[in-house]
């Protein structure tokens, strides 16, 4: 369980990757069975330099091999994988070179698309290219000749998978073992955006030339209702539209619908990559002038400034016949079009917090 949130502010902590405790757990195993060498600490070195020392739960002897295993520590930041066991285990093999295998609560692929090819162990690759250097140093010094098999473990991993979008990705059976720097950083979302380019790329490689990018639940549900889209079409973007704009200058699919809530949607209209409320906030003076723009008066105008929240203002627009949504998602819609490529047909829908469509643009 984790402390209780500091009273006063403090600096937000750093975490290590799966792929770091990855590492650290098979260099343990592989010390073990190659020098006679168990501790209960191991020492790497990060993709950039940085050396960590990390903790070890168990290093021990099996009947196979040897395994270790550490505790995933992400820090500040809210990881579903916070506080997990992963272990390693690892066997020799008389031919050189790096054999990995997904063990219990670790995924493997089953679509193309991604990085790893299908039936691969979903172990990514800084974290393969980590743990190859550290065992291939370590057999160096050892006078080793042969080579490494390498199970990674996420006890509990398997239900962890499901609160993840690995098994949209077509990544069955348990957790990826992900990271490209070997840190953690608090709320950088690097892996919920590492995910949503995972979920473009497999629906663009498995044929897919319409994908849906929704905010939530409700607009996926909105999807699948207006368009009958599979899931593999659907991203669950949450805040982070930028990440599916940007990432269709890479992969351009032919047709992109975004869709969230008419507050959220507003926040894209005004420019915002980001919609949460940490990153951006509802523009109320901006809907009051939009507002103007197609016909509102100075004292629906004034409300709307007033107003308490998005819903508020869309509601007293709606009263006084002003299609406020329509043009909130024609802003966003212009916005989101100067970001992706020009062969990328755009729409955009607004919703309100029962899944009914409030706002329309784009694509007909």
């Amino acid at each position: 369980m984790r402390e209780e949130t500091r009273e006063q502010p403090a600096p937000l902590r750093s975490g290590l990757t799966t792929g770091s405790c990855a590492t650290a757990t098979s260099l343990a195993a592989a010390r073990l069975l190659l020098g006679g060498e168990s501790s209960d600490a191991v020492s790497i070195t990060l993709p950039k330099g940085k050396v960590v020392q990390m903790r070890l739960e168990f290093c021990r002897l099996t009947s196979q091999g040897a395994e270790a295993g550490t505790l995933k520590d992400a820090g500040d930041d809210p990881d579903v994988t916070h506080g997990a066991l992963l272990y390693s285990q690892v066997r020799l093999l008389a031919e050189p070179g790096i054999r990995f295998v997904a063990g219990t609560g670790v995924g493997t692929v089953t679509r193309p698309g991604l990085v790893l090819a299908v039936g691969e162990p979903a172990i990514n690759p800084v974290p393969r290219r980590m743990i190859s250097e550290h065992l291939q140093r370590l057999a160096d010094e050892c006078s080793y000749a042969g080579g490494f098999e390498v199970t990674v473990n996420v006890q509990g991993g398997e239900q962890l998978a499901l609160k993840t979008m690995n098994p949209r990705l077509g990544i069955l059976g348990g957790l990826s073992i992900l990271g490209t720097s070997g840190i953690v950083r608090p709320f950088s979302c690097a892996a919920y955006i590492a995910s949503i380019h995972q979920g473009i790329d497999v629906a663009h490689t498995n044929g897919y030339t319409h994908i849906a990018a929704c905010t939530g639940n409700a607009s996926e549900d909105t999807m699948r209702r207006v368009y009958g889209l599979p899931e593999i079409a659907l991203i669950e973007m949450g805040d982070f539209v930028g990440a599916v704009l940007k990432h269709l200058r890479k992969v351009p699919v032919p047709r992109l619908t975004l869709c969230g809530g008419f507050g959220k949607i507003s926040k894209l209209a005004a420019g915002h990559m980001d919609l949460h409320s940490r990153h951006s906030s509802i523009d109320l003076p901006q809907l009051a002038g939009w507002a103007a723009d197609i016909g509102a008066d100075e004292a629906l105008q004034a409300s709307i400034i007033t107003a308490n929240t998005s819903q508020q203002a869309l509601a007293l627009a709606h009263a006084a016949g002003i299609p406020l949504g329509d043009a909130v998602c024609g802003h966003a819609l212009a916005f989101a079009r100067s970001v992706v490529p020009a062969q990328v047909q755009v729409e955009v829908f607004a919703i309100d917090r029962q899944g009914g469509i409030v706002g329309r643009a784009g694509v007909q």
